[in-house]
């Protein structure tokens, strides 16, 4: 335990900036897949997954883009200054995008909003790589990935409370984000020394390029950015693809009843009809097992080697990503879930801390910005994957209507989705349950997740080679 003393008070106010931030963003972002595809009559706005696809997958990349440009602009203007800047954007995003419904709309504000969390991320990482040293990094990322978690496991848990009516999920995000103003009283930017009033902002987006330039002419630094995204396009399924997985396939009553008999406000409050369970509440367990054995894993792995750790954990994230294959009992998904779990607490902040180490110490929000390349890349290509590769492989609105096609059943025009689902069961003489049984042994929904799993190991065995190349060569971080 001493080397919790390690920590400076900024580590952790840091660290509650970004639970606070988290919160937010999750309490929104676990449940935007399904708001964005749902049937009109539960309030979502009924996207093609194509759409949503493209929304979250460039939308959300864009935001993984900006903090190349942002964090160059935090090391020069000041962390402090930039924090106020981005929780301003952010609040006033959230309480803007609910007021939108058509597709361009949405697209449009969702950028804006990726502009106020682009503002944010660089700045909080690059804090915690300035407060930790090399005996304390592998904890002080392990506690800043734990605290990422405890955000995304408590936004939705309370957001879904409200879920009825996706307004008043925006607004609880919109909250949380306003009370990190009061947090910045107490944020003091670590190492910051005096020093002349910046330039033009031209004279910053120039050195941004210029610094660019140089990571370009690395091409072993790009190639691991690259293979790095291979782990972000299989992880944003967790949020891109997996939500809407369970609520189109997955039999979620064992769930329900285990929590009907043991802790019934659960079963009450998560449950949008007798007998199911949320898909956003199943899919939030990975946070709440991260929550759990985070700091275990990280202390586990201390002294394991950044690229080793990774490979291991993209490898294990695989692996559970691949148990989804098998079955549509919720116990099956939750058990795959946790495999999937222990793998991202083992890989995911080893990426964060390996840029850190390997970044000058004057330029640790740049270099951090550039962490953010492969999440981008992985977002852009999750969002192919999750909007029309999983419409054509998976999707059950896609599914049921050529189910209709081929039993020559006549469904009226202009009802939700919901509503048609519940005409061809009718017309079937089935009930919905048994309609979902068919359709998945039929139409085999699940291959979706053999193409997810052949990403995740094709990133582990890149990154195998590519450190075995590493190894052979001159050490990286002498370079920069």
């Amino acid at each position: 335990m001493n080397v919790f003393k390690r920590f400076s008070r900024v580590f952790w106010v840091a660290n509650v900036l970004e639970l606070f931030e988290r919160w937010a963003w999750y309490g929104f972002f676990m449940l935007f897949a399904n708001y964005l595809t749902g049937s009109s009559d539960t309030g979502g706005l009924e996207f093609t997954q194509a759409q949503k696809g493209l929304l979250m997958g460039v939308g959300t990349g864009i935001l993984y883009f900006l903090p190349v440009l942002t964090g160059a602009i935090a090391d020069r203007y000041g962390y402090k200054r930039v924090l106020l800047f981005a929780f301003l954007v952010y609040a006033s995003a959230f309480l803007l995008l609910p007021l939108f419904s058509s597709f361009t709309a949405v697209f449009l504000m969702y950028l804006y909003l990726a502009v106020g969390a682009a503002l944010f991320k660089p700045v909080i990482s690059a804090t915690v790589s300035k407060t930790t040293d090399e005996r304390s990094a592998s904890i002080g990322f392990g506690i800043y990935y734990m605290m990422v978690n405890i955000g995304a496991f408590f936004g939705p848990v309370v957001t879904l409370l409200f879920n009825e009516d996706y307004r008043v999920v925006f607004y609880i995000s919109a909250g949380v984000i306003l009370l990190n103003l009061i947090l910045l009283l107490f944020y003091k930017e670590p190492g910051r020394r005096e020093r002349r009033a910046p330039g033009p902002l031209s004279t910053t987006v120039g050195e941004i390029f210029r610094n660019m330039f140089s990571i370009v002419k690395d091409t072993r630094f790009l190639l691991f950015l690259l293979i790095v995204a291979g782990f972000w396009t299989m992880y944003n399924q967790l949020f891109f693809t997996l939500p809407v997985f369970i609520s189109q396939w997955v039999d979620t009553r064992a769930l329900y009843d285990f929590f009907s008999h043991h802790l019934p406000f659960i079963s009450h409050h998560y449950s949008p009809a007798p007998g199911v369970i949320d898909a956003e509440f199943v899919t939030n367990f990975d946070a709440f097992y991260i929550i759990l054995l985070q700091v275990v894993i990280s202390t586990a792995i201390m002294r394991l080697k950044p690229l080793k750790s990774m490979i291991s954990g993209f490898l294990v994230c695989s692996i559970g990503m691949a148990l989804t294959l098998f079955s549509q009992d919720v116990l099956f998904t939750l058990v795959a879930m946790l495999v999937f779990a222990v793998g991202e607490m083992a890989g995911s902040p080893k990426i964060t801390e390996y840029i850190g180490a390997i970044a000058p110490a004057e330029k640790k929000a740049l270099y951090m910005g550039y962490s953010f390349i492969p999440v981008f890349l992985g977002n852009v290509f999750a969002g192919l994957i999750s909007g029309s590769v999983y419409q054509r492989m998976s999707d059950k609105v896609t599914i049921v209507r050529d189910y209709a096609r081929q039993q020559g059943f006549s469904v009226p025009d202009g009802v939700s989705q919901g509503e048609y689902f519940d005409e061809v069961a009718r017309q079937a003489g089935l009930s919905g349950q048994e309609l979902t049984n068919l359709l998945w042994d039929t139409y085999s929904p699940s291959s979706i997740w053999i193409v997810v799993l052949t990403i995740g190991l094709v990133a582990s065995a890149s990154l195998f080679i590519y450190d075995r190349y590493k190894g052979s060569g001159n050490n990286q971080g002498s370079r920069r």
